[in-house]
């Protein structure tokens, strides 16, 4: 292979990535990028030629340290960062500045986390039978299409399913595979008995062993550089200065234009390199979608009587009787003409069932009427709980909640590689960049004298502790809380101590102005305190008339910051959650940390169990819940269904206040990977015409992108809005508020009103300027 050859390999592969198979937003991008690199590369032969006209024994160099340069950067996900280069040998390092003499480099640093997803490709596997590898005979053929397979949508953990496709003449057994979908699982009984039933010999424990094979192909991390063109401009600095300088004792005029050759067309690769980078950095922080939006209500919320005769005689009353029934909430003698009764002063809500949670998922025509109840409708909700990967959601609900939340608690991933429905093996650099870009917005959402808390274990502290100094100040770092749970069973097979404890570390948001609570413990036994008084400003202790002092008998004790709190066994309060905390633990953060007496806002946008957003229902403060996880649906949710209708576990016996209701919004943000998907790109020319700025023209300008959501009216001069061209379940109330960071006043039929607005936005007849935003970028 020529030198030549071996760049243009090389730069496909960077600009590319490895071949991907399946289906996807991300997957056809990358077809759309080898179409305009084959343009391109034309293109560049062109140039390159021209460039070395004059100098043709300096081509072979040329290539080879383009070559050299360009090689260093190929991932195989098509990211543009640190791959082959000595310049990372050192994730970690210490960096000198005129600030900070100190400070945390790694190796994904200028990178935005996108997901780890594996690169499946179709795969033929055989493999004899002992009995049959001892006589030579052939084994089993399985062939694995993986062309259907839809990529991940964000960083949710997600099994394979196979399903059999059918059996070849040649006894080869054909599968298609895909990603799980609510907990589908494959059918492994009836594959064997279909293939049993061609006349193949198979077990259950060859089969699993097919599908372990296929399962072990390449599992990669996939970024977005966030400025691809300064960062290779600066590798090839760095790099060329290495290369121009070492050995050189004396520089002609030729050798000087040569090098520049190579800096100009290294120049202008980087410059087409990052036309695209840039494009999935602008799809990636574009806002984005509401989707599936439902309310839950309780029946003392809504207050008005035909409303609520309406909703038990609604057709669906049976779905939701049915969910209150696996919820726990009512019992099989439920009857709905038990929920209103009548008496002396009329006819209301009977006590028993004020508080049935309505989920309005089961009464869409219905929920206008129970929205327009409301003229402050975000103020009354008590929370929202969003299905979204992370960064999407934070990104997009900056507006909205810019420095109105109060406290923030987040239970991260802790890098250990289990316990989690997400993937949890993020090399070091990975889990950094993915918790930097999550705090910077953490920062934005705080009130000025709010607080945050990080909860960690040793496998992740230090770096938490690092980035919190970078992000929040070392001057706003208040407390290393130790959560110590005496009740770890401990490992005697290893050779180290239990560890029993976990960090939470504590920063505020401005030291000066945070809201801080001191918190006491009850204790076993009284402790005498000497009772002390100020005389001419000093503390005396006070005595009686017999000389001796006097004492105040005190039940409670000043916590410090190592928390007793056991870990969550046997308890009621338990739900199908590996990680879940105690709320016990959720109080004492909310408790230190909020203005007594004051309703505030408390977030987790690590949500896990739910349980922050139900132990802030419980306190009667507002709160914000967000997570990527399929148990969104069946943990998340159906738990703060329980805390709305009054749950009996956890902290609720100590908060005489909380007696069950509540009202509060659900929703799934579009993700990336879809926004991707509905973005058209055209398989046209590249350039409009070739000029000097062709590498550096903004090649999507023409590109219709999401634009198909417009209907243009050439004879009236009107541009229609249809919004189900993308997608057909849009809230578009929400997604304004989120847009402009215009809280929700009022909802009625195809109308809203915004915080500052007297006129209401006409949902059905958007205005296009409006959401340009979600739809257009350049």
């Amino acid at each position: 292979m020529t030198k030549e050859t071996k760049f243009y390999k090389a730069l496909r592969d960077v600009f590319i990535g490895a071949k991907i198979e399946g289906e996807g937003g991300f997957i056809n991008l990358m077809r759309i990028k080898a179409g305009y690199y084959s343009q391109i590369e034309k293109l560049l032969k062109e140039d390159v030629n021209q460039a070395v006209e004059k100098y043709p024994t300096f081509r072979e160099e040329l290539f080879d340290k383009l070559h050299s340069f360009f090689s260093r950067y190929f991932t195989e996900s098509g990211s543009i960062y640190f791959n082959s280069t000595p310049f990372h040998n050192n994730i970690y390092e210490k960096v000198y500045t005129d600030e900070k003499d100190v400070i945390l480099f790694w190796k994904t640093q200028m990178l935005y986390y996108v997901k780890t997803d594996r690169i499946f490709r179709s795969l033929p596997i055989e493999f004899p039978t002992s009995a049959e590898a001892a006589v030579g005979k052939d084994g089993l053929k399985f062939y694995f299409d993986a062309s259907k397979i839809e990529t991940k949508k964000a960083n949710e953990k997600r099994s394979l399913i196979f399903e059999l496709g059918k059996v070849c003449e040649d006894e080869t057994i054909v599968f298609s595979v895909q990603y799980s979908e609510r907990g589908a699982k494959t059918k492994q009984e009836e594959i064997l008995k279909a293939i049993k039933k061609k006349g193949i010999a198979i077990t259950e424990e060859q089969l699993e062993r097919a599908f372990r094979i296929f399962e072990k192909q390449s599992e990669v991390d996939f970024f977005i550089n966030k400025n691809a063109r300064a960062f290779l401009q600066e590798q090839f600095k760095l790099w060329s200065y290495q290369y121009f300088w070492e050995g050189a004792k004396e520089w002609s005029a030729v050798r000087v234009n040569q090098l520049q050759i190579l800096k100009d067309i290294a120049f202008k690769i980087i410059d087409f390199i990052s036309q695209f980078e840039d494009e999935l950095v602008k799809i990636w922080n574009k806002p984005k979608f509401v989707r599936k939006s439902n309310y839950v209500i309780t029946l003392d919320r809504i207050k008005d009587e035909k409303l609520i005769k309406k909703i038990l005689k609604h057709k669906n009353i049976k779905e939701q009787i049915k969910e209150w029934q696996e919820l726990g909430i009512v019992d099989k003698e439920f009857r709905t003409n038990n929920v209103l009764e009548k008496d002396l002063t009329g006819t209301h809500l009977a006590k028993k069932y004020e508080h049935l949670p309505i989920d309005t998922k089961y009464f869409k025509d219905l929920e206008p009427e129970i929205l327009s109840l409301f003229d402050d409708l975000d103020e009354s909700l008590d929370g929202w709980l969003i299905k979204s990967e992370n960064y999407q959601a934070l990104n997009t609900i900056l507006p909205k909640f810019k420095e109105k939340v109060q406290t923030i608690y987040i239970d991260p991933p802790f890098n250990t590689g289990e316990d989690f429905d997400y993937v949890d093996r993020f090399q070091d650099s990975s889990w950094l960049s993915i918790l930097n870009d999550r705090l910077d917005f953490a920062k934005l959402l705080l009130d000025k004298s709010g607080n945050i808390f990080l909860h960690l274990d040793f496998n992740a502290d230090y770096y938490g502790r690092f980035l919190l100094n970078n992000i929040f100040g070392q001057e706003n770092f208040s407390n290393e809380i130790k959560w110590y749970y005496t009740n770890k069973i401990p490992d005697t097979r290893k050779k180290s101590f239990t560890n029993s404890f976990d960090v939470i570390l504590t920063y505020a948001k401005s030291y000066e102005d945070k809201v801080f609570n001191w918190l006491f413990d009850k204790r076993e036994k009284p402790i005498k305190v000497s009772k002390m008084k100020k005389i001419d400003g000093k503390k005396i202790y006070l005595k009686g008339e017999d000389g001796r002092g006097i004492y105040d008998l005190r039940m409670e004790r000043t916590m410090d910051n190592i928390w007793q709190i056991p870990l969550l066994h046997a308890q009621p309060e338990i739900v199908d959650f590996k990680t879940q905390k105690p709320e016990e633990l959720i109080r004492r953060i909310i408790a230190c940390s909020q203005g007594v007496g004051i309703r505030t806002m408390v977030m987790d946008f690590f949500a896990g169990s739910g349980t922050t957003s139900a132990v802030s229902h419980k306190l009667g403060n507002k709160w914000l819940g967000v997570e990527m996880g399929e148990h969104f649906y069946s943990v998340i949710l159906p738990r703060m269904k329980k805390v709305l209708a009054y749950d009996k576990s956890g902290i609720s016996k100590e908060v005489k206040e909380y007696q069950g209701g509540g009202f509060f919004k659900y929703y799934e943000l579009e993700q990336y990977e879809e926004a991707l998907a509905n973005c058209k790109y055209k398989d046209g020319d590249l350039f409009n015409r070739i000029s000097e700025k062709a590498y550096q023209d903004y090649v999507f300008l023409k590109d219709e992108k999401m634009l198909k959501a417009l209907e243009i009216d050439y004879k009236n001069k009107k541009i229609k809005v249809d919004l189900n061209k993308l997608y057909p379940d849009i809230d578009m109330a929400e997604t304004l508020s989120n847009l402009t960071g215009k809280w929700i006043k009022k909802i009625e039929a195809n109308k809203v009103w915004l915080e500052g607005m007297d006129n209401p936005i006409d949902t059905k007849n958007l205005d296009y300027k409006l959401i340009k935003p979600l739809i257009w970028w350049e």
